[in-house]
This record gives structure tokens, sequence and C-alpha cells, in this order.
């Protein structure tokens, strides 16, 4: 995309607006580009990292592409999800293996990954893994029309527990990772939960546009919260407020 020349670009305020509004949208111009360099250093610190350990040569359950098809289910290694590429991107659903249904925010956070898909492989491989039994995963994942998507299972393995993506209780935590291929071993580089070590959220929230275009709104995000019972209702994108 072609950037004009910043001197000749029109405001960011319709013709009309008095100066009261002007000034303190040019105020608002200020304070987002700050936002916007704290963001690149904070992901320049983030590749900057030193490298973490090596993990262990972890064995998921993984079914056929197709969603629709139960069978056959093999043994997949933690190195193969990385289908060719030198990194794989890992979202760490929360889906405990006696649950009946995924967490709803982890759902909507995959929502958006299976929404850009495309673009992420030509960069990176990306999968979800889950703690649930693999045809409970599956079944959830076809619900929510997860084609396309590489979904594992680390049911009966201490993935979950060694990569910090549960609690000592076996409480499920939502979590990305970030791993890299080095040769046959796979190396973690950074993994981030939904929480920050202060227990506030928004530990993640950059990865969904969610809670980004609801931050633009006049009444912000609130108290909402992600639910599992609209997604596939027939009109979901014309749906009312909830």
């Amino acid at each position: 995309m072609s950037q004009a020349d910043p001197a000749t670009a029109p405001p960011s305020w319709p013709v009309g607006a008095d100066e009261a509004y002007a000034a303190a949208r040019r105020g608002l111009a200020d304070a987002e580009q700050e936002l916007r360099d704290q963001v690149e250093r904070v992901a320049a610190a983030r590749r900057a990292l030193p490298p973490g350990p090596l993990l262990a040569d972890y064995r998921f359950a993984e079914g056929p592409t197709d969603l629709d098809r139960a069978e056959p289910i093999r043994e997949v290694r933690l190195r193969e999800l990385f289908d060719g590429h030198p990194t794989l991107f890992l979202y760490h659903l929360m889906f405990a293996p006696d649950a009946t249904e995924a967490c709803p925010m982890c759902s909507m956070w995959v929502d958006g990954f299976h929404g850009v898909l495309p673009h992420l492989l030509r960069h990176t491989a990306v999968a979800v893994v889950a703690k649930a039994p693999l045809p409970r995963l599956r079944a959830w994942a076809r619900s929510r029309g997860w084609a396309d998507l590489r979904i594992v299972s680390s049911h009966g393995t201490s993935f979950n527990a060694d990569v910090r993506a549960e609690y000592p209780d076996g409480t499920q935590r939502p979590m990305v990772s970030v791993l890299r291929a080095e040769g046959e071993r796979v190396r973690h580089l950074y993994s981030a939960p939904a929480s920050f070590p202060d227990g506030g959220e928004r530990g993640i929230d950059l990865l969904s546009p969610v809670w980004n275009v609801l931050d633009l709104l006049p009444t912000g995000r609130g108290d909402w919260y992600a639910g599992n019972d609209y997604v596939a209702e027939p009109g979901a994108g014309r749906s009312a407020p909830r």
C-alpha cells in the first residue's frame, strides 16, 4: 500500500467538526502514536529473548483433515506440526478432559486465527492443542467451522503441565506459544497467557480484532464475555445485540 505524504493527509475527522473536537483528536493521535511505538519496542524485545528450553518429543492424537470423519486417528509428534515451516504458532485451547465445551473466549480467539489462516500460513505453521479427548475436541472444532486448522489433543500427556498451559490443580490456562524447529528438536521461544503476572487480563487481547474494535466504541468492552451460544446461529453476522 503506497503511503501519501503525511503533511498533505486530511485530518482524521469529518468536515463540520468544531475546534474542541479537532484539538482533542490531535491529542489522541499523539497518544496513539506513542502506543504504536511502545508496541514496536515490546515486539523487538520479544524477538530478542534468549533461546528457551528444548522441549520433549511430545506425541499428540490427530484425526483426518476432514472434521466430518472420525478415523483414522494417528499419533503425531510435536515436530511434525511445523509442516515444513521453521516456526509454529500454537494456541492452547482451554478445554479440560471432563468439559463438555471449550472456553468461549478461547473459541473466539481461535475463530479469529481460523479467519486469517491463509495469511498466517505464509509465515508460520499454526495448530490448536487442547487436553480434551480427541473425539470431543474434533466435535467442537466441527461445530465452530474450524476447517483446515490442525487440531491435536494432548490428552494423557504432560505437555500442558510442562509448558505451563495449566495450573497445578489441572485447571486449563488459555495461552499462545511460539516454537522453533531445530533439526528434529523443538525449542520454546515465547509463551503468553491470557492474563498478566499481576492477575489482570488482556494478556493476548492484541491477537483478537474483537477487543480492539470494542475499544473503539463509545461503550468500550465493558464486562462483556464471549459466548458459545450464538456463533452457529443462522445470520449470526447480522444478529441483534445481546
